[in-house]
């Protein structure tokens, strides 16, 4: 489902959410904004689906207490013993390609 929208219509669906759970939360947009410490606009673009940064994004969702549903969208990377062995002491920190093999 997610996969077929366009990023503006994300934004959208995941305000409207966000609405949904902070009326069900019996909240309105002034409690919600002074508690996650912003404006009403900010909180009222949120819910429209307009952009707006990840810190503010992430002060709504915690104040909705959604924090923790972080770890399903953004899930800590498992390594298997294998590999675990096969990688000590060469973590990567950053991909580097060359020109043989570079994405154009």
């Amino acid at each position: 489902m997610w996969q077929e929208m366009s990023n503006p219509a994300v934004l959208a669906k995941i305000g409207r959410r966000l609405k949904d759970i902070r009326i069900k939360q019996n909240m309105t947009q002034g409690e919600l904004a002074e508690r996650a410490g912003m404006s009403i606009l900010t909180v009222a673009n949120i819910e429209k689906g307009k952009p707006v940064s990840m810190l503010l994004f992430l002060c709504v969702i915690r104040e909705l207490g959604l924090l923790e549903n972080l770890e399903l969208l953004v899930p800590e990377t498992k390594i298997s013993p294998i590999e675990l062995k096969r990688m000590q002491g060469k973590k990567r920190h950053r991909v580097r390609h060359t020109k043989d093999n570079s994405h154009e």
